[in-house]
Formats: C-alpha cells, sequence, structure tokens
C-alpha cells in the first residue's frame, strides 16, 4: 500500500528504490561524488531498519547520549552531527527528516528506503535477481536503472545501472526541471474549475459562488482628506509633486561634490537648514554643512555623515569609503510627479492618508458607503437594555453584526428583532431590500427552526439555504431580494461571526470596491492537539504569540461550544484546519486569521 507524501521543502527530492540486494548503496557510493564533481550539492537520508550509532562507544557524546541525552550535538571545524533519541513505532516520517535539512545549502536531496512513500523515485532492477518491478505498483517511479537484460515498457526511461555518469545525467536533469508546488493554503482561491451544484459546498466553493453575485457601488463622491479613513478610492491618486520634492540630504553632515582621489580638505561656504537652500554653486573645493531633509546644493552630489567628518571650523576633511551619491535621495525617487500614488479600489487606512496628505490632497472620490440592514428574529430574543422574558435571550447577534459592518466602514441601518411573523418579516424583508443593498438576519436558517423565515424568503426573494461543510457555522442562506444581497446567518453567536467573516466579509469589501483582497492566512506551530474532520474546515478560536523561538505558536482558548461568546473575547486569531486534516498535532504548521482584521 502506498503512503501520501508531501515535499515540505521548496528544492527536489528524489528516491532510489530497489529490492535488497540490488546495489542501492554501492550505487550511491558512486553517484555521490560524481554530483559533487559536477557541483551539485547533496543531502542524503537513508532509512535504516535496525538499531545503528554514528558515535563510538567510550566517546564522550555516546556516552552522554547512553546516559539519557535526547538529543547530542558533537561539532567540531571539520563537521557537525546530530543524534536524538526519538523512539516511534512505526519508520520514521520523511517530512519531519526533510525539515531538519538547511535546505538553503542543497540543491537536492537524494533518499535511500521509504519506498512505499508516494514520491518520486529511480528504481534499481537486475534481471537475475529474478524479483518483480517495483514501477507496476507504483506512478512515482521516474526511471529504472537496469542491466541489459532487463525488459522494459517502451514508456519508461531506461538507464544503465552501471553507467554512473548517464545516472547523474538525470539526477541533474530532474533538479533543473523540478517545479516547487506551493503549500496549499486552507481557503485558498479555486483553481477555476467549475463549482460543485451540491446542496453541501465547502467553504471555498460558498464563498466563490457569492462573490460571482456581487457588483461593486458605482456611485463616487468627493471627501475630505479627515473622513477617508476605511474609504475606498474610486480613481488613481495621481501625483502633483515629486517626492521628495527636492534632491536632499539623508543625514546630518556635509554636501560636496564627489571625486576620485578625494581632496584632502574642503572650504565650507555655508550651513543649511532643513527648509532652507544655498543659491550659489559649490565649487569642487567647497562643502556645506547641511542637516537631514535640507535641499543638495547645485555642483554637490555626495553627504558625508558628520560623525566621519573633522571639522575645523572653515575646512572639514572625511575619513571612511565614500562612494558617489551616497546619503543623497533624489527629488521624485519615491514617487515622481504625474505617476500613480495610490491605484483606484484601494481601501483607505491610516499610511494611506498620511501619504495623500504629504502630497498635498485635500480631498478625494471614493466609493460610497455599502448601505446594509441588519436584524434579529425570533421570540424568544429580547432587546438588551430591556427586561429578560422567561425562557429568552439578550440579542448578541445584532450586535456583534453592526460593530463588525462598521469596521468595514459600512452604513448601518438596525432593523431591530423582527418576531415570529411570515407577514412582518415579508414586510421587512421588501422595505430593507430598498434601503439597503445588503441585509443580513440571524436566526431562523438551521433544520427545526421555525419556517416563518423561510417561507418569509420564498415570497420575497430568491434564496439558497446552503449547508457548508464547517464548524461552527454550518447552515447558510444567500440570495437576493430584488436588487440587494440577503445573508441569513445562524443564531448562535459565534457561528455568527466565523460565518460573518468568511462569507459576509468579501462580499461587502468586493462591493464596497475593494478589490484582490483576501483574509490573511499565517502560519504558526501548535502547541496543543486539534481535531476535526476529512471534508470539514474547522474554526477553533485561539491565542497566539510570538514565542522564543522566535516563530508564532497557538493554542485554544479551550472549550469550544458555539454558544461561548467568552471564546472570541479569550481568542485573538480564529485556527484554520482545512479539509483534508483530520488531526494536528503539537510542533505541526497551522494557519491563524487573525482577529485584526475585523474584529
Amino acid at each position: 500500500m502506498s503512503i501520501p507524501f508531501t515535499n515540505p521543502l521548496s528544492i527536489p527530492v528524489l528516491g532510489f528504490c530497489a529490492y535488497s540486494g540490488t546495489g542501492k548503496t554501492t550505487l550511491l557510493k558512486k553517484l555521490i561524488p560524481e554530483l559533487n564533481r559536477r557541483g551539485i550539492r547533496l543531502a542524503v537520508i537513508k532509512h535504516a531498519h535496525h538499531d545503528f550509532d554514528v558515535d563510538i562507544p567510550g566517546k564522550d557524546s555516546y556516552e552522554m547520549r547512553k546516559a539519557g541525552a535526547r538529543q547530542m550535538l558533537v561539532a567540531s571545524h571539520v563537521r557537525w552531527a546530530l543524534m536524538t533519541e526519538d523512539e516511534v513505532e512505526d519508520a520514521p516520517k520523511l517530512p519531519h527528516l526533510l525539515q531538519q535539512i538547511e535546505q538553503d545549502k542543497v540543491d537536492i536531496v537524494l533518499v535511500e528506503g521509504f519506498k512505499k512513500l508516494e514520491l518520486p523515485k529511480i528504481e534499481l532492477h537486475r534481471a537475475a535477481h529474478g524479483k518483480p518491478f517495483i514501477h507496476t505498483q507504483d506512478d512515482n517511479i521516474q526511471a529504472i536503472a537496469c542491466c541489459e537484460d532487463t525488459q522494459l515498457p517502451s514508456d519508461l526511461r531506461r538507464l544503465d545501472i552501471n553507467n554512473v555518469g548517464q545516472i547523474a545525467d538525470f539526477v541533474i536533469e530532474y533538479a533543473e526541471q523540478y517545479q516547487h508546488c506551493p503549500t496549499s493554503l486552507p481557503l485558498a482561491p479555486s483553481c477555476g474549475c467549475e463549482l460543485d451544484t451540491s446542496k453541501t459546498l465547502s467553504v471555498r466553493q460558498g464563498i466563490d459562488k457569492i462573490l460571482t453575485y456581487v457588483n461593486p457601488v458605482s456611485e463616487s463622491e468627493l471627501v475630505a482628506l479627515d473622513e477617508l479613513n476605511g474609504r475606498v478610492l474610486a480613481q488613481d491618486a495621481i501625483s502633483p509633486i515629486d517626492v521628495p520634492q527636492q534632491t536632499n540630504s539623508a543625514m546630518d553632515g556635509y554636501a560636496f561634490k564627489y571625486s576620485q582621489p578625494m581632496l584632502p580638505e574642503y572650504k565650507i561656504v555655508a550651513d543649511i537648514m532643513a527648509g532652507h537652500q544655498y543659491d550659489g554653486i559649490l565649487q569642487d573645493n567647497e562643502a556645506v554643512r547641511i542637516m537631514t531633509g535640507a535641499t543638495v546644493p547645485a555642483g554637490a552630489d555626495t553627504v558625508q555623515m558628520k560623525e566621519l567628518a573633522t571639522d575645523t571650523g572653515d575646512t572639514v576633511s572625511f575619513e571612511g569609503e565614500i562612494t558617489l551619491a551616497q546619503h543623497v535621495r533624489l527629488a521624485g525617487e519615491d514617487i515622481p510627479q504625474g505617476s500613480s500614488a495610490l491605484t483606484a479600489n484601494k481601501r483607505l487606512q491610516a499610511p494611506e492618508q498620511g501619504l495623500l496628505a504629504s502630497l498635498g490632497f485635500g480631498e478625494l472620490p471614493v466609493y460610497r458607503r455599502p448601505r446594509v440592514a441588519v436584524f434579529s428574529t425570533g421570540d424568544e430574543v429580547c432587546q438588551p437594555g430591556e427586561p429578560l422574558k422567561a425562557n429568552c435571550i439578550f440579542d448578541s447577534n445584532r450586535f456583534t453584526i453592526k460593530a463588525m459592518l462598521k469596521q468595514l466602514g459600512c452604513e448601518v441601518i438596525d432593523l431591530g428583532i423582527i418576531h415570529d411573523s411570515q407577514a412582518a418579516l415579508e414586510e421587512t424583508l421588501k422595505q430593507a431590500a430598498v434601503d439597503a443593498d445588503v441585509v443580513i438576519s440571524s436566526g431562523g436558517v438551521s433544520v427545526g427552526d421555525a419556517d416563518f423565515i423561510k417561507l418569509a424568503l420564498e415570497e420575497v426573494g430568491q434564496i439558497n439555504f446552503w449547508r457548508i461543510n464547517m464548524r461552527p457555522g454550518r447552515p447558510l442562506a444567500f440570495g437576493q431580494i430584488g436588487d440587494s444581497l440577503f445573508f441569513g446567518l445562524p443564531g448562535n453567536p459565534v457561528a455568527v461571526m466565523v460565518s460573518f467573516m468568511q462569507f459576509v466579509q468579501p462580499a461587502l469589501r468586493k462591493l464596497a470596491g475593494e478589490s484582490e483582497w483576501q483574509a490573511s492566512m499565517i502560519p504558526a506551530v501548535a502547541d496543543c492537539h486539534l481535531r476535526s474532520r476529512t471534508g470539514r474546515t474547522e474554526f477553533t478560536r485561539g491565542i497566539y504569540h510570538l514565542a522564543s523561538d522566535g516563530k508564532l505558536h497557538v493554542s485554544t482558548t479551550g472549550a469550544q461550544g458555539s454558544g461561548m461568546l467568552s471564546s472570541m473575547v479569550k481568542g485573538n486569531c480564529l485556527i484554520v484546519v482545512g479539509e483534508k486534516d483530520d488531526q494536528l498535532n503539537p510542533g505541526d504548521t497551522v494557519y491563524i486569521q487573525p482577529f485584526a482584521d475585523l474584529l
């Protein structure tokens, strides 16, 4: 039985497989020096089938490892070796072993053994041994190195097992043609294949379906610089000036004309402060004292920092290495006049506002804000601030949704709580579709819920009820009411927030005119076990932090019930366990969505 394999490195990995006695090790002992002679940097991993030692009994490293050191590293100026005691029930995992390789110092990894793994391999075969072929059961065989007596199918690459040069040619060819497949991120955009039309969708399929219905707003308005935060630019911002406006000094120091060799000293003719200039033309033997940001005078092209200068009051001499144009910022080197400083469809935040201010813009055209109507449903839902009725709950979903909408720069229309009445819901939905671009409800879309909202939606709009392969937030309603989009989110508070982040957020960003936005997906090291189910995307509330190893680590917030809003308060991210994984262990790489994007 074959075992799936994913190469965790960006460099190629090529295996050598054969039955015992075929001569794998003998071939590799000849192949390695031949590849080295051709300039190929190699790493080799060999699977041993027994207890083995590479250090010698009686040596300090051996005795300390046997005394209980889990890892023992011995080093000299010639080599270093790390021995790790890590007993496992089955064979060691090749991906884990590969991650120990310093890939920046290696061109290719050769692997002896691990023949059941689905990794690219060269099969070695000798007809005299009477053994069956491996390639008939393994589609990963790239070529067969065999003897003259071996009969092969015509479609397989044949190599001479006794011709080390020919095998080296193939290894080099394989390495040169290798293309690294980037890591498949959870929720990554689809490849463009036709979407599944079943009622059960992946998270990615749900997002892609929704986005096909979203048409960005076209109306724009002129908005003052102070009010641009969170708005989406409607047209390119063309710079009216050079940035920087003048060629200026990047250091406090002395400006002069570069020459080779340098003059022993320069006559100081002026001091130039930021905001001022020297009106004359600097001569070859002259210099000016200059402050950071001050305009470099005509005739000068280089600045030396004051720490590497000897100033006598009337003259200055320099020390240290000096290169032409050092510490000089050329006019327009950041943004040339007439170029695009910011492109249309960019969401503006503090850095963009600062940049626009530096160019002198007082106002700019931005797309109008999307208008979003929000309501909650259910006779059991009560308004916060009023007495809680028996057997009821306070409405939290509407307030979390409104907060997230405001964070996205939307204009919010709060419709309050609509109780379980088909007529009332129909009237609310029809009016909301007139007033808003998007209508969002929470509750009433799960199996077993009262049918009021479903019946109302069928009367006033075109609605799809989907089951998304995710947890929390499996039920989702999406459709159109007139010209407006409709989202029916689940009733559980955490499911509402997770569903909003995954489905509503990208739709609203596209609606607002923001282009090419993708949710952040950042790798982190898992500090705990994470379980899911193959085929389902799991969103676990987590807490990430920068650990002492310089990497982001993440653990869960604890209990993960869909009604536990405290898990969102404690957390600072969602841990995304993709469809391909059913379990992740401590030390594995996981991907997180930081709350900072929206919450």
